[in-house]
């Protein structure tokens, strides 16, 4: 099909392009009917541009558009050539003074938590940096798309509305001009004309319905039979199905069908067919039938190509107008206006309301394209957007409905834009008074919930994934109504208030059905078999919290409002208590003498609900009345006479005795979904609207009522009422009749009745309760939080109720009640509380739930004792009530409150069996304790010639009533202050008694005369007294028994180190290496230590124990005993390489022969130090294995390390390994022979091993080609003249066990496959020089941190550091023995004659692409075997001697040849030394041998300067090889950090110190060698400036630098588009921390294949950039990710800290962050020393569920 079309495109093209948009305009300009004139022309050209095939080509299809379509537009617009018109219109245009950038998905946006009138005002970055905000308490976030920058907008902020950038267009002129005035008149007209044709042409096309055929006036006269098949997108499949389906459907490979299934996602609509009807239509029925299972189909439509070419071309329209208005305002308001212009139709005709209507049917795209174009023309223009707000309002209804059965998310439907409209003020308001907005939004919420009960109250179905889906939409709802409360007025008008309280009658409604909705009864018997839907309405309750209190807050702005609210609220509760008492008998309680009338109800029978917003409401205005004192202004206009006190606390009542029942256990039967509203009850989400007015509603019923009626009610609703009015109620119903768990119920009820009366009386923090303003209510709150215990910065705010605005207004109080702990490289910033404020804590908070009580309690007592204070924790003072609420002190001195408070001390006094509990006691000792602190304020603030109404001491001084005399409760306390068994409570009681006797003294001081204090106080003062001293001695004599016994203990401890020295030394190797301090023991202090070479230091053999972590078993390291393995973790590195783009590209064929000195690939050994036996290791692995095995069956589980590929976790320390390497006795005293006096020089050396290699190369010839006869083979023999003392035929005996071969060959075979990644091979001959490479790759990345951290090289390494090192360099020095012995002579030969030229060897690398301690490494552990047939009396140590001073020498070359010291002008003046004029030489010498090419001398003071600290790496890295090789410890000098350590190095070395004398020493050789090295090619080429070489030192790998401020990182990470999926925006924007690249993660988008498997953007970049270990930055979520391999990986957490010390991960707080060197220091050690892995091992271990994340899908 395709191809019959591809000849036709070009041959299209010519007609096209011949078209001239000049005279096209020109052509319009003359028409008489302009609207037919443009409709021909787009009916001929569009179709001939746009849809030409199966694939849209997008430049093409724009160029040919812009050329034939919309330039004939312009320069009729303009008159003249576009080019010259707009520029014109732009300079006559006054710049918009608002910003109106619209975000892009994931760029960063600013709110000002200072400025900005709600959080929705936000700022683009540009702005924002510009403004003044960004030295005030901002909060950033990222945009999810859509919204407006609102810089600019008077409105949107309390000060600093413009940045530098906008306040320039604020010009004088302030009032509204025309923004036409600068348009001439022509182009208004001609703007006007096409403006409407083209607008109207783009709305009708986008909203077309038929699939065949166009408008008339569009159609054409040839129509062919193409069609698309058009599959739209929903909210409904997932990517997955969609893939799936489309494969099936029009079979197209999976990276089609993700191409196809991203467009849709992204753009709305993809064609996904292109042909006649017929094939389209086949592709649409398997389409609709796969995806019809489970969900609604899939969308598809078979659309005609000419239909969809309109519809393109009408996107594009739109957004050509959106770029042409920003030419001009006066354009601008021309569109405006057209938009808005009533059709024929009349009502809603106008193009903006047609949009509109219709946004549900558009696709994603078009949707998109028109919001941004209103945003930008509707939004900007001031007039015009109250015009638009005002259409919008109207339609409101219809776009929610619309909006709601519409299943996009909310930011892709035209209802998201009420966001901009509802929140700016003047705007709200007018939509207010003007168009009744408050009670349209009300109604349209009230009609989408149809579900009511008999008595018209909410009723939820099942909360099924559908139904909350649905929930969720109508909820958008209450965020509009939010949105238009959210500005508060300041000037109140008539219509204002009218429509105000209208919206307020409407919402009444709306609580009136949530009053009461979800009643529960209590399940007796057995338990609730199905849990009732409780969510919705806590959902909604908890939607509707912000708004209820935002309406009482406009309630409290205007007297005459807040009286009118107060009527109509009171109305409706007593119409929802209309069936108040009928059907519930009255009843008469009576105690004390007193009596009340009320109904029969219990809570624990009949139906109770936990929703009760109506009374609550009426609890929130009646506290305004007092706050705002109307109260007592205006009692007149108030119906407080006709309040009916019983009936407002009835609800409220039951709601907390339901609780207290549930506390009790009386409900466990009726399941969680109940225990869950309680929570939520109290929970900081939904208290201030729920449980806080509970509390008012009481203590305003409370307060007008006689405080003992209320306390029967109260027990009689607790259904306690029996146990208290009984008389006897001492005698509490005998134990046998009642039943255990009854009493035990009895008792909590009892407890959480107390608890009430506490919390009525203490709880005064509201303003308007209590004399106390909003600030003393959130410092009391952080008071009692900081006394449960220190709190991060974010805790403590989760912990405060937010307001409208996200504001918990804690920032303004916290300094003053706390102190700031800032933190150390892990953990938060802690708020601590501040000692003085200790003494307000109330023990009784009502807001702490039992957990936090019993800790808070622990905690204040704890402080009290540390203080050597008594531990009572008496009630904190508190401020008076205001005078609405002044009577409630009274329930504290009421007769039943006195009479419950006796019984309860007379059932201590008794103290028998079970029928009490000191909880009980305790809150009664609570009680009377706030009542003498009420009376001694009373006392202290009485006026002249007032009586003190409160008279509480004396009543608790009076004895019980005539029939039983109890004793009074003054005298049961004292009784009680002596009990044994209420030790706890002591210091409370010796409080209570104290304060009484202060306030008798008040009282006595206050009448006339002063009465001697009584003699009982005073001997009960002095017994206190003697008590007290009694206790101190005791204290003190213990304190000198504890001081004794830790003496003494300490005195032992250092006897035993004394005794036990060598073990402690041992012991500690932790910090110190235990090598260093035992090898110094032996040693005599004075001897120069030598590492290499004949004058090598001789070390005392020392025997070496160590003991196997699996069987405990020690054994003594030998040769010839079973062998003992560390666990080892290889893997491959990047960290030291330079060139991270080299990898090793055909494992199969590469030759690590020789590593280049950019070492752009190594192989790195760590180990955890822990040591095994190597048959108790292979055990254990074995059932590691097995059990892999098994676990693979049950369940498929990435478990945290790889099996398959041998890795296994440490058993004692759970560290990840793949290997074990052996532990060995140095190997080199094993293979030295005698020691010689007379030992070649270097020359004499160098002749003799080029003689021992020819002979091998002969021989190994001979081998290869057989003998054809043994004529010419005596010749030979005769030819080959074997070199003094040399016999190849000579085969060494292996000396070591069989175990330890068999572990040498494991640990060298798994450093093959891992460094190779390759399968493992034994015999393969790469095998050895991978290990000497491992070995020498190791040393290197220890030197390069030790280095960076300025630690001396021999300093204290950690213990597993050094234990690594040591047994991987033995090992090294060991693995030839397994070796093929002409495998390692041959790999000896080759890197020798890469120093010492041969021609036998052709294609060696050049002196400049080898890394000389990995040749020197080789070179080294090569050696011995060829030195093992050597019986000519050379040592090894010689040998050892003159390959490193070889290798030096090739090294400093290498150093003088890519140094580029310029002498740049810091020329010592100091006479040269030796080093210097010898260095010079040596330059002058490669000037000769490479020809002069070399640069001019330097100084020779510069050269020795680079010369030195070019080769320092080198020699570091070398002594601590020799050092790990040889055994001979470090001297001291090298081993403390500070002295420059060149001279010690050398020495250990021996080495001379002036370097360069090894080239005089040795002349006659070096002067062949340095040529030979100088002719190479590739070392001229290098001196010709054709290709670069490494320059020494090297400089170290750092991670890349991070930016001091976050934002920067998310604005960069936003303008990062994917690389693959054409200019998309990222969704996931990774940064990798190694090499600084962006990376689109976790989309299908940019998946790569990698090894035969789909992998993610993320771990595709882990293989090319380091080799398998990653770490990356996710920039939306400040998240660290560590990966390493496709299974591994886990986040970390980021380097990033806000103020308060505390990362943000999920940008959840939006707090500003700023880099943390010290943990970003942290993460980059992690990387140099190679721990990612071991760090993603342990968190995987730690969190389970980090598993089974697919890891490399990121």
């Amino acid at each position: 099909m395709a191809s019959e079309l591809e000849p036709e495109v070009p041959a299209i093209d010519q007609s096209l392009l011949e078209c001239s948009a000049e005279e096209t305009a020109g052509k319009w300009l003359q028409s008489t009917d302009l609207t037919r004139e443009v409709y021909q022309h787009l009916a001929h050209y569009v179709p001939k541009i746009y849809c030409r095939g199966p694939n849209p080509f997008p430049q093409k299809e724009d160029m040919l558009a812009q050329h034939v379509l919309l330039g004939p537009l312009e320069w009729y617009l303009c008159g003249e050539d576009p080019a010259f018109g707009f520029p014109k219109l732009e300079q006559a245009n006054k710049p918009s003074h608002l910003c109106g950038r619209v975000f892009k998905v994931g760029e960063p946006t600013y709110s000002c938590r200072d400025c900005a009138v709600d959080p929705t005002c936000v700022l683009c970055m540009e702005c924002f940096l510009g403004s003044i905000h960004r030295d005030h308490r901002y909060r950033m976030t990222t945009s999810g798309g859509g919204g407006f920058c609102d810089c600019g907008d008077t409105e949107a902020w309390k000060e600093g509305p413009y940045c530098e950038k906008h306040e320039l267009n604020t010009s004088e002129t302030e009032e509204e001009e025309d923004p036409l005035v600068h348009l001439p008149e022509d182009v208004i007209a001609r703007t006007y004309s096409i403006f409407a044709i083209m607008f109207h042409y783009a709305v009708e096309i986008l909203t077309w319905e038929k699939e065949s055929e166009l408008p008339a006036d569009l159609e054409t006269v040839e129509k062919s039979d193409t069609y698309y098949c058009m599959l739209f997108n929903d909210e409904v499949h997932t990517y997955e199905q969609v893939i799936y389906t489309l494969q099936k459907a029009v079979n197209c490979t999976q990276k089609e069908a993700i191409g196809f299934a991203t467009t849709v996602d992204r753009d709305g609509r993809r064609s996904v067919r292109y042909g006649d009807f017929q094939y389209c239509e086949q592709a649409k029925s398997v389409i609709v039938r796969n995806t019809s299972r489970q969900t609604k189909p899939l969308k598809v439509q078979v659309m005609h190509s000419s239909i969809v070419a309109h519809q393109n071309f009408g996107l594009k329209l739109l957004s050509w107008l959106g770029s042409i208005i920003g030419y001009s305002d006066g354009l601008r308001r021309i569109l405006c206006q057209v938009g808005l212009q009533e059709g024929p139709d009349g009502e809603n005709s106008s193009l903006v309301d047609r949009l509109m209507l219709n946004d549900s049917k558009l696709w994603k795209g078009a949707r998109s394209v028109y919001h941004q174009l209103f945003m930008s023309s509707l939004l900007m223009d001031l007039k015009y957007k109250k015009l638009f707000a005002v259409r919008f309002a109207k339609n409101y209804e219809r776009l929610q409905s619309d909006y709601v059965t519409d299943d996009h998310d909310r930011e892709f439907s035209v209802a998201d834009l009420s966001v901009q409209i509802f929140t700016v003020p003047s705007l709200a308001r007018m939509l207010i008074t003007e168009e009744n907005l408050l009670t349209i939004i009300i109604k349209t919420f009230m009609d989408h919930l149809r579900h009511r009960d008999a008595q018209g109250r909410f009723q939820f179905e099942r909360y099924t994934a559908l139904q909350a889906f649905k929930f969720r939409r109508v909820q958008s709802l209450i965020l509009d109504l939010k949105y238009v409360l959210i500005s508060k007025p300041t000037e109140w008008s008539d219509g204002l208030r009218q429509k105000f309280l209208e919206g307020f009658d409407a919402f009444l409604e709306l609580l009136k059905c949530m009053q009461g909705m979800d009643p529960i009864t209590r399940q007796v018997g057995q338990h609730i078999e199905m849990e009732p839907e409780w969510e919705a309405a806590f959902t909604l309750q908890m939607k509707l919290t912000h708004v209820i209190s935002m309406m009482q807050d406009w309630c409290a702005l205007d007297e005459k409002v807040l009286i009118e609210a107060y009527k109509k609220c009171l109305a409706v509760l007593t119409q929802c208590h209309g069936g108040f008492t009928d059907g519930e008998q009255p009843i008469t309680l009576s105690i004390c003498g007193h009596s009340v009338e009320t109904i029969r109800y219990c809570v624990s029978q009949e139906k109770v609900s936990i929703h009760l917003p109506v009374s609550r409401l009426l609890a929130g205005l009646h506290v305004l009345l007092s706050k705002s004192e109307v109260a007592y202004k205006f009692p007149e206009l108030l119906p407080l006479s006709e309040l009916s006190p019983p009936m407002l606390i009835e609800h409220p009542l039951r709601c907390l005795v339901l609780c207290a029942q549930v506390h009790a256990g009386m409900w466990r039967r009726n399941g969680f979904s109940l225990v869950n509203q309680i929570y939520y009850y109290h929970n900081v989400k939904c208290r201030r609207e729920m449980f806080d007015k509970d509390i008012i509603m009481l203590q305003t019923g409370v307060s007008m009522m006689d405080p003992n009626h209320f306390l029967m009610i109260m027990l009689s609703r607790f259904e306690l009422y029996q146990i208290f009015s009984a008389p006897d109620c001492g005698k509490r119903l005998s134990s046998e009749i009642t039943h255990k768990d009854v009493v035990q119920q009895n008792n909590t009820l009892i407890e959480e009745m107390l608890y009430l009366i506490i919390m009525l009386v203490g709880e005064r923090f509201t303003p308007g309760v209590g004399q106390v303003n909003a600030t003393d209510e959130i410092k009391r709150e952080i008071i009692h939080q900081l006394s449960i215990k220190p709190m991060a910065h974010s805790e403590l705010v989760k912990s405060l109720p937010e307001d409208e605005n996200k504001e918990t207004g804690m920032e303004s109080v916290i300094e003053a009640v706390a102190h700031f702990k800032k933190p150390g490289l892990t953990g938060k910033g802690m708020y601590e509380l501040k000692p003085e404020c200790a003494k307000e804590f109330n023990l009784y908070f009502y807001h702490f739930s039992r957990a936090e009580q019993s800790k808070a309690e622990e905690a204040q007592r704890k402080l009290k004792r540390q203080n050597r204070e008594d531990t009572a924790l008496p009630p904190p003072i508190l401020p008076p009530f205001c005078p609405l609420f002044a009577s409630l002190v009274n329930i504290l001195q009421s007769d039943v409150m006195l009479c419950i408070m006796r019984t309860v001390l007379q059932w201590a006094v008794e103290h028998t069996g079970c029928a009490w509990s000191e909880s009980m006691l305790q809150r009664v000792l609570h009680l009377i304790g706030m009542a003498l602190q009420e009376e001694k304020q009373h006392l202290e603030n009485v006026m002249e010639e007032h009586v003190v109404t409160f008279t509480f001491t004396q009543k608790i001084s009076k004895p019980g009533e005539a029939p039983n005399n109890s004793p009074s409760i003054l005298a049961m306390l004292e009784t009680l202050q002596n009990a044994p068994y209420l030790e706890v409570h002591k210091d409370m009681i010796r409080w209570i008694l104290k304060t009484f006797n202060a306030i008798k003294k008040m009282r006595e001081s206050s009448s006339t005369s002063p009465v001697a204090e009584t003699e009982e106080t005073i001997t009960e003062e002095s017994s206190r007294d003697k008590d007290k001293a009694e206790r101190k001695r005791k204290a003190e004599i213990a304190r000198l028994r504890r001081e004794k016994v830790m003496a003494q203990m300490s005195e032992m401890q250092r006897h035993f180190i004394d005794e036990n020295k060598e073990l402690f030394q041992q012991t500690l190797g932790l910090e110190a290496s235990n090598s260093a301090v035992l090898d110094n023991s032996p040693m005599v202090s004075d001897v120069t230590l030598t590492a290499l070479g004949p004058a090598q230091t001789q070390v005392p053999k020392q025997r070496q124990f160590v003991t196997c972590i699996l069987c405990q078993e020690e054994q003594e390291v030998k040769v010839e005993s079973k062998a003992m393995v560390l666990a080892a973790f290889v893997q491959r590195s990047t960290v030291l390489s330079k060139n991270r783009s080299k990898g090793i590209q055909d494992p199969e064929k590469h030759d690590p022969l020789f590593m280049h000195p950019d070492l752009s690939c190594g192989t790195h050994t760590g180990s955890c130090g822990h040591i095994m036996h190597a048959h108790c290791w292979q055990r254990y692995f074995d059932s590691v294995q097995a059990k892999e095995q098994r676990r693979q069956q049950r369940l498929r589980l990435h478990t945290s390390y790889d099996v398959e590929n041998g890795e296994f976790l440490c058993p004692l320390c759970e560290c990840l390994s793949n290997t074990v390497i052996p532990l060995l006795l140095p190997p080199r005293n094993i293979f030295n022979k005698l020691n010689f006096s007379d030992q070649p020089n270097l020359t004499q050396w160098i002749r003799t091993i080029s003689q021992q290699i020819n002979a091998l190369q002969i021989l190994r010839k001979e081998e290869s080609i057989p003998n054809i006869a043994s004529s010419k083979n005596s010749k030979n023999m005769d030819k080959l003249q074997l070199p003094e003392g040399f016999r190849p035929d000579f085969h060494p005996k292996n000396p070591y066990s069989d175990s330890i071969k068999e572990m040498l060959t494991t640990f060298g075979t798994a450093v093959y496959k891992v460094g190779l990644k390759v399968h493992p091979n034994e015999e393969d001959p790469r095998v050895p020089l991978m290990c000497w490479g491992s070995c020498a790759y190791t040393i290197q990345s220890i030197e390069r941190i030790l280095s960076d951290e300025d630690k001396p090289l021999f300093g204290p390494l950690p213990c597993r550091l050094d234990d690594c090192l040591r047994s991987l360099t033995r090992f090294a020095a060991a693995h030839w023995t397994v070796a093929l012995l002409s495998v390692v002579q041959g790999h000896f030969c080759k890197l020798f004659a890469s120093l010492v030229p041969d021609d036998s060897y052709g294609d060696l690398p050049c002196i400049l692409d080898i890394d000389m301690f990995h040749l020197l490494v080789g070179l080294v552990l090569a050696f011995p075997a060829l030195h093992c047939q050597d019986f000519s009396g050379i040592s090894l140590g010689t040998g050892d001697l003159h390959i490193f001073h070889l290798v030096t020498m090739a090294h400093i070359v290498q150093i003088l040849l890519t140094s580029c010291t310029e002498a740049n002008g810091m020329d010592q003046e100091t006479p040269a030394g030796e080093e210097e004029l010898a260095v010079l030489a040596l330059y002058k010498t490669l000037r000769q041998c490479t020809g002069s090419v070399l640069k001019e001398l330097p100084s020779g003071w510069h050269l020795w300067r680079s010369v030195r600290a070019g080769i320092m790496p080198f020699l570091k890295c070398s002594a601590l090889f020799f050092h790990y090789l040889s055994g001979v410890p470090a001297p001291p000098e090298i081993q403390v950090a500070g002295t420059r350590h060149f001279e010690h190095l050398c020495n250990y070395l021996s080495l001379p110190s002036n370097l360069i004398s090894l080239f005089q020493e040795n002349s006659e050789i070096t002067k062949v060698l340095i040529e030979s090295w100088c002719q190479n090619s590739e070392v001229k080429r290098y001196l010709n400036g054709e290709r670069d070489a490494i320059s020494y030192p090297r400089e170290s790998n750092k991670l890349i630098g991070l930016p001091e401020d976050y934002s920067s990182l998310i604005n960069q990470a936003s303008n990062f588009s994917c690389p693959k999926s054409g200019g998309d925006k990222s969704r996931a924007p990774t940064l990798c921390l190694v090499c600084g690249t962006l990376l689109c993660s976790q989309s299908y988008c940019c998946q790569t294949e990698l090894e035969g498997e789909d992998v993610g953007a993320c771990t595709a970049h882990t293989y090319s950039c380091g080799s398998g270990v990653g770490i990356f930055l996710r920039v939306r979520e400040c998240q660290v990710l560590f990966l390493a391999g496709k299974t591994k990986g886990c986040f970390y957490s980021p380097p990033y800290l806000d103020d308060y010390g505390e990362t943000d991960q999920g940008l959840r707080r939006g707090n500003p962050l700023h880099l943390c060197k010290e943990r970003f220091k942290k993460i980059q050690r992690l990387w140099q020393q190679h721990s990612v892995t071991e760090e993603i091992g342990h968190a995987q271990e730690a969190n389970q569920t980090l598993v089974g994340v697919d890891w490399q899908h990121l």
